[in-house]
């Protein structure tokens, strides 16, 4: 089929390339999309090999360890390698003149009895900066390092004592000081503790945590998609804790077998809610911290149809602050809770057709009479300060462009500080605005474009700085705001980044395509090393495609991003695609659009593009088509292949969803909708349904122990190919989990088969 319109797309490519609109046109739905720069080929560079890739740390970026400012601005901390030993010294620069000081040597903070220092994975400040807790020796929950140990050391006394000493090693979660740091609470197998410092004093505050009985912390689904992790909270005063509890029974247990780590296998079993399914019920409640009856607070509604996603107290000791999901998700309830008596009131509520956003870091401001709030009702993510009392929204932020991020509310200087980038969805940028509601607004970050993150000191005067483009490794460095001047280097990855600049590379470009409907779509194209464009080259897409990734920004890409270098070093075009629906900062319908339409819309868009640079660039051979993605975009590539077999001849699918209904509950029904009234949108947005008509090369990857995106799906998959007879390679990694990265070699491995399958199902280099 494609020969059939190889001549007519050649001679539309003569008239396209003098009509085409620029690569970096004007974005259609972002008022001001502004053009991002290419980045010029270095040819004659030195070849990257796969093995300098994953075998050595020639082009790694590293970050920096835990960096913390004190509350009472006199610096910073961070963690440096010792003077004197092994381990890590806790060091503070003065946030102006950069002096040095260590606070507490890798000496102190070895154990009595010990042979090295803590291996301290975080740590964090009391109030007053007297005390440090520190987290070490940690291992996984479910799929973050949650549990662990936790040592408070005492500055004044310099002293190093180990908390909950009578629990197992590595079962220790979330210890946080109280307001004063006279007490640490903590969970240990799903009940709170709290143990006072200065004599070790432990009261166990709750009693009925059991396998399916979970206080102060969450079940799986809840940690993964609304990370939820640390489920309790201090009251200002330090007399209370208020704190979620969940009940799992009834919810469906999932099974994974582990067939590698001993003679015979071992089974792992745990609650996991699938589409339909029931999910564990939650409640909040508030108890005395030293000891006593629980009051629940009576929010309405069925608790295992609404979820509780946010709580915290409302700026005093008396109420709490909880945002109620319903199980669509369509709608998000803020409720003020009287502590002492469990009564709710609503004071704000967010009602869509799709689905609702919950509010992250709501900040009470002038003793509690009102609140910040992040709201799409304008079409876009504006922050809005809410009158207690009325509910009443006053505009902080306007305009048809998205905060990405609150990041501080400083009502003692009248600020609120902010990512944006207004003037294209590519970059993030610091802003603040006045919360007054008078619509002042100051960009901070200089006309530097890339990716900024900011993490403020307490009054918002000083700030540690990441930096990243798509050609510079991450920076991170002290600075003065709102000037925005350098103050110290604390890591710029000089030596990677050398390397990385001697690397021989083709161009790199922004571009915008437009969809069948009209709307523009951002991506990206690098071309191979010694490119001509008279010659036709293979083309691999990189696809995401669902509502939590962004592939197109203007950020270092780090691993990925090499391995596509190394791609066009061989000889192949590499691109991607932002559909609608992705992350990106593009308003309200760009982000609702694919509801209940993933794997439908978002491939549609990923074959206009394709379509559309076929016409654009004479230069991408037709005949060789690529796309890969992994976990949502290994369920795009899956759907590209399936539903457009004509387009794309090669796929490479890692961890996908291939069956809509196999993923959990509050991830897949907050896009697809609920079961039954749904039933015919998952079967239609589910890869499985059009397996019969693969034509292409398949690559199906996943890993056996994967606890997130199940194995099963894949597993049902390969049914369904193998029914219609079709022809395919898969692999499956034994006991790695979703991002297939377990054990000696593995990524290496997986890249390598990647790579030798594009070899031989996609031929590298010109014709």
């Amino acid at each position: 089929m494609k020969s059939a319109y190889a001549l007519l797309r050649k001679m539309r490519q003569g008239f396209a390339a003098a009509l085409a609109v620029t690569a970096l046109a004007a974005c259609s739905s972002v008022p001001g999309h502004a053009p991002v720069a290419s980045q010029d080929a270095h040819p004659n560079g030195e070849s990257l090999s796969l093995t300098a890739l994953y075998q050595t740390d020639t082009y790694e970026a590293r970050g920096v360890p835990p960096t913390r400012w004190l509350s009472d601005g006199s610096g910073y901390t961070i963690l440096e390698q010792a003077e004197q030993g092994s381990g890590h010294d806790l060091v503070r620069y003065h946030p102006r003149t950069q002096q040095r000081t260590v606070l507490i040597s890798a000496k102190e903070l070895t154990p009595e009895g010990a042979n090295a220092p803590l291996d301290i994975a975080d740590y964090h400040w009391s109030n007053a900066g007297d005390k440090l807790l520190i987290f070490t020796n940690t291992k996984r929950s479910w799929r973050t390092h949650t549990l662990g140990d936790y040592w408070v050391f005492d500055l004044q006394q310099r002293e190093l004592t180990q908390l909950g000493t009578f629990a197992d090693p590595s079962t220790l979660q979330f210890a946080k000081f109280d307001p004063a740091a006279e007490r640490v609470a903590y969970v240990m197998q799903n009940n709170i503790y709290v143990e006072r410092l200065r004599d070790g004093k432990i009261t166990q505050l709750t009693h009925d945590g059991s396998d399916t009985i979970v206080n102060g912390t969450f079940d799986w689904v809840n940690e993964e998609e609304f990370f939820l992790r640390d489920g309790f909270r201090w009251s200002p005063d330090g007399t209370e804790i208020a704190y979620w509890q969940l009940d799992t029974s009834g919810t469906p247990i999932f099974t994974m077998i582990n067939n590698t780590d001993a003679l015979y296998p071992t089974l792992k079993t745990f609650p996991y809610p699938k589409v339909g399914e029931t999910n564990a019920a939650m409640r909040i409640g508030v108890i005395p911290a030293d000891g006593g009856d629980t009051t629940w607070m009576k929010v309405p509604g069925d608790p295992r149809q609404h979820y509780l996603v946010r709580m915290q107290w409302a700026g005093n000791s008396e109420q709490l602050f909880i945002q109620q999901l319903t199980r669509s998700q369509a709608v998000n309830r803020a409720f003020l809770a009287n502590a002492d008596t469990g009564n709710v009131a609503e004071v704000i509520r967010e009602t869509t057709e799709s689905w609702a956003e919950y509010v992250d870091d709501v900040t009470f401001l002038a003793d509690g009479e009102s609140f910040t709030w992040l709201s799409e009702r304008s079409g876009y993510r504006h922050i809005y300060r809410v009158d207690r009392d009325s509910g009443r929204l006053t505009a902080i932020t306007r305009g048809n462009w998205d905060v990405v991020e609150v990041l501080q509310i400083n009502e003692a200087q009248g600020w609120v500080y902010f990512i944006a980038s207004p003037e294209t969805p590519l970059e993030r940028y610091l802003f603040r605005a006045s919360l007054d509601g008078s619509s002042k607004l100051e960009r901070l970050t200089p006309a530097q474009a890339g990716t900024h993150s900011y993490q403020l000191s307490a009054d918002a005067d000083y700030a540690v700085h990441t930096y990243s483009s798509v050609t510079q490794m991450p920076q991170v460095d002290m600075i003065s705001l709102p000037d925005h001047r350098r103050i110290r280097m604390i890591k710029n990855n000089a030596e990677a980044q050398t390397a990385f600049n001697e690397l021989a590379r083709g161009s790199f470009e922004f571009f915008q395509v437009t969809a069948q409907d009209g709307l523009e779509l951002d991506g990206f194209l690098m071309k191979p090393v010694n490119f001509d464009p008279n010659k036709d080259y293979p083309i691999l897409f990189y696809v995401y495609g669902e509502p939590w990734g962004q592939t197109v920004s203007n950020s270092w890409g780090g691993e990925r991003f090499l391995w596509h270098t190394y791609l066009t070093q061989q000889g192949y075009i590499v691109a991607s695609i932002d559909n609608r629906g992705t992350k990106s900062p593009r308003g309200f319908d760009w982000r609702r659009s694919i509801y209940k339409n993933l794997g439908v819309v978002t491939v549609r868009d990923q074959h206009d593009a394709l379509q559309a640079m076929l016409d654009r660039w004479s230069f991408i051979d037709e005949d060789r088509v690529g796309i890969w993605g992994h976990s949502g975009g290994g369920s795009q590539t899956l759907n590209a292949l399936f539903r457009y077999p004509e387009a794309y001849d090669v796929g490479l699918a890692l961890a996908p969803v291939p069956d809509l209904t196999l993923y959990d509950t509050i991830y897949q029904e907050r896009y697809s909708g609920l079961l039954p009234e749904a039933a015919e949108r998952y079967r239609e947005t589910s890869a499985i349904t059009h397996a019969e008509n693969l034509q292409g090369d398949l690559l199906l990857v996943h890993g056996t122990g994967d606890d997130n995106v199940h194995f099963q799906g894949t597993e049902r998959l390969v049914n369904e190919l193998i029914k219609h007879g079709k022809q395919f390679e898969f692999f499956a990694y034994p006991n790695r989990t979703h991002g297939i990265r377990e054990g000696e070699g593995t990524t290496l491995h997986l890249r390598t088969m990647m790579t030798d399958f594009l070899r031989e199902h996609l031929p590298a280099g010109a014709r």
